[in-house]
């Protein structure tokens, strides 16, 4: 049995399947685990959502920031952004099972045989692994409890507060933590995070520096597994024992899995259609 963790697919089910081939996946046999944004911009979020769904057990996702979008658009009844490519999931026979599916999806995930954190964007220089586990947690019960849910999606956006604080309560802690774990790339030396500039770290404004180089970041310790960042330039950052996997399908780039079992990269490369989309951070 092989376990890989694959970056984000954003609707791109074609680049799944070839991805999934040159693997060698076999259900049953092999385990699945995704860095979160699933869904959106891509030409088939549907698709990917009803067979990522469907691989059951196979299976673990942890939740990006455009999937909590597509539950939030759902919650409320309103269309997506044409961009997005969200409506034909809104619109689906099957669109309550799916929701469904992705409500209980983690927002962390420690995967203890290979001792490795699973996230989408980030983590704050505070957190330990084990309390990003339990703010995760937190996080989660809010989407499953049907009585908390609507006012959960009703607070979540939002660039504030931006900087981690164990006494943050109510809907500001809820928010910081989903805009951590979501939406983070940069912040300051004083764990301030910025979520305006989404470009390379060599053109990065002074005076931020990527969430994974903050000094003194008490999960640095962990090997951390994310996302979300598209224009990150590398994949793996051994002195800071990170690995960013989301290396843009979508605009024209890689899909990318790693093999925990020995850490051995593959990809796929985006097809002529897929590299048609303009370019810009995911």
């Amino acid at each position: 049995m092989a376990s890989y963790v694959i970056g984000d697919l954003q609707g791109c089910f074609e680049g799944l399947l070839a991805l999934l081939s040159k693997l060698g996946f076999r259900k049953g046999r092999d385990r699945l685990l995704f860095c979160g944004d699933l869904v959106a911009r891509g030409p088939d979020s549907l698709e990917t959502l009803r067979f990522v769904s469907g691989l059951g057990p196979a299976v673990v996702s942890v939740l990006g920031n455009h999937d909590l979008h597509l539950l939030s658009l759902a919650e409320r009844g309103e269309r997506g952004d044409p961009d997005d490519h969200l409506d034909a999931v809104l619109q689906a026979p099957d669109a309550d099972r799916l929701l469904h599916w992705l409500r209980r999806q983690r927002l962390a995930y420690r995967d203890p045989r290979h001792s490795v954190l699973l996230i989408h964007a980030g983590l704050a220089p505070q957190w330990t692994q084990r309390q990003t586990l339990q703010l995760a947690a937190e996080v989660q019960h809010e989407l499953r409890e049907p009585r908390r849910f609507s006012r959960f999606m009703s607070r979540m956006y939002g660039n504030e507060p931006n900087r981690w604080s164990d006494r943050l309560r109510g809907a500001e802690r809820m928010r910081c933590i989903v805009n951590i774990l979501t939406r983070a790339r940069y912040c300051d030396i004083d764990g301030h995070f910025d979520y305006r500039y989404k470009g390379p770290i060599d053109t990065a404004p002074a005076g931020l520096l990527p969430w994974f180089a903050a000094p003194d970041r008490r999960s640095a310790r962990s090997t951390v597994i994310f996302g979300h960042w598209s224009a990150l330039g590398r994949v793996h950052w051994p002195a800071n024992r990170v690995y960013g996997l989301d290396t843009g399908y979508l605009w024209g780039g890689h899909l990318t899995a790693l093999r925990l079992d020995d850490r051995r990269l593959f990809s796929v490369a985006a097809t002529t259609a897929t590299r048609s989309i303009p370019r810009q951070p995911a």
